[in-house]
């Protein structure tokens, strides 16, 4: 059974999921409010709204929301970006992240408590929440599938940070939901570093501009919750079709 609440988390890095064996190798970067530069980075979780842009930026550009720009040239390091098994990775995060995000969710609304537990229907409808256009299918070719993969990721990451934030200052002591968006937003920064290796290795795409949802800083508590519901149920729709398409185009030949 879900326990929301237990004692506080005591290891004194509020904020800070630790860093997996997926996660990008980058040493440093830059990162700042939407609209402004972003570098390969390998940070905590991201200020409101923002995410670092990880998308190959050895040259770093101007992110415009909702357009890729599928760029070519030489930016692309030769050697040293992916792993042995950076394709058999990516497609066990996918499958991770589908397989987590129901349960992620139930938890979320467990933690909430009234009116959210009882009235998830009306409260949580995701009709005001815009995640990036996923217009792809098992037929699309696979560079455009790559691409609509990391804005998906991207905003997810950034939305991910948003509700850890909020929860822990509304619920800092709900350890099991916190240490599930810590691994979830472990997890999905993993497979941003891998869909960055493949974009480059296999493309020579080394700068997507990707967008990213509404911070929550300065809501109610109440309107915080409810964006994180939001969210979390789009998330839940959206990542099953996300496996269904990516995860063909990643299987062995």
């Amino acid at each position: 059974m879900w326990q929301c609440h237990r004692a506080p988390r005591g290891d004194g890095r509020r904020g800070s999921p630790s860093r997996g064996a997926g996660e990008g190798r980058g040493t440093g970067g830059t990162h700042g409010a939407v609209g402004g530069t972003y570098g390969l980075t390998d940070v905590g979780l991201s200020p409101p709204g923002v995410v670092p842009f990880v998308a190959l930026l050895l040259l770093q550009r101007r992110p415009v929301a909702g357009r890729a720009l599928l760029g070519t040239g030489s930016a692309c390091p030769t050697n040293g970006l992916c792993r042995a098994n950076v394709q058999e990775q990516t497609r066990r995060q996918v499958a991770l992240l589908n397989a987590t995000a129901q349960d992620l969710f139930s938890l979320y609304l467990k933690c909430q408590g009234e009116p959210f537990s009882s009235e998830s229907d009306r409260l949580c409808t995701p009709s005001g929440i815009f995640f990036p256009a996923f217009h792809v299918n098992r037929t699309t070719e696979r560079k455009e599938v790559m691409v609509a993969m990391y804005k998906l990721f991207a905003f997810l990451n950034a939305s991910l940070g948003n509700i850890t934030r909020d929860q822990e200052e509304l619920n800092p002591t709900a350890k099991e939901l916190l240490d599930r968006l810590h691994n979830t937003t472990k997890t999905t920064r993993g497979l941003i570093s891998n869909l960055t290796c493949l974009l480059c290795k296999h493309y020579n795409i080394f700068q997507v501009d990707v967008s990213y949802g509404e911070s929550s800083k300065g809501k109610s508590a109440f309107k915080k919750k409810q964006q994180g519901c939001q969210v979390l149920r789009k998330y839940v729709q959206v990542i099953a079709q996300a496996a269904r398409v990516l995860l063909p185009h990643l299987s062995p030949a």
